[in-house]
């Protein structure tokens, strides 16, 4: 497996808990409100819009002990609308870090405080704003219907029902 390689398929689970973490996160920087604060956060972003959870501490925490321990259910979901969730926290975290480098200290809590909303909604509702984003773009042509075969076709997202027939006739 190449190193840079995202996963065409994310576990739900995982990917709701990397958002808690995320919000933990931003929370601590926007109560905090120390510059390094935003170094663990704009690289996590980088590190999973690159490999997913390969080379991000907290991807690796939640998908080695966290998921395994609270989720049993693996829902797994199309991995291009996360990936592209994770370059827009990525982009927005790297903006706020220029920000406060720059001494926009409010620019950088205004896009700190976008990203802890963006994550809260995945991490609570399970509702990915990235995901949403990227599905109208695809509607609209502008991301082509192949990056992402399972967004393209909403029947690829559930297993296939079993043939009662052919189970029946498997176990007999």
């Amino acid at each position: 497996m190449r190193p840079f390689t995202f996963p065409n398929r994310v576990n739900q689970a995982s990917a709701r808990l990397v958002g808690a973490g995320v919000v933990l996160q931003c929370v601590a920087f926007l109560v905090f409100r120390q510059d390094w604060q935003l170094i663990p956060l704009t690289y996590g972003f980088v590190a999973r819009v690159a490999s997913g959870p390969r080379f991000s501490p907290l991807g690796q925490l939640v998908t080695r002990v966290l998921t395994p321990r609270v989720a049993p259910d693996h829902r797994l979901v199309p991995g291009p609308p996360k990936r592209f969730a994770q370059g827009i926290g990525s982009t927005l975290s790297i903006a706020a870090s220029a920000a406060w480098l720059l001494d926009a200290q409010a620019v950088s809590i205004v896009l700190i405080a976008g990203i802890t909303i963006a994550a809260t909604l995945e991490s609570v509702f399970g509702l990915c704003l990235g995901c949403v984003i990227f599905n109208r773009l695809m509607a609209w042509n502008v991301i082509p219907a192949d990056v992402c075969e399972a967004c393209n076709d909403i029947s690829l997202r559930w297993p296939k029902p079993v043939d009662r027939v052919a189970a029946d006739s498997a176990t007999s």
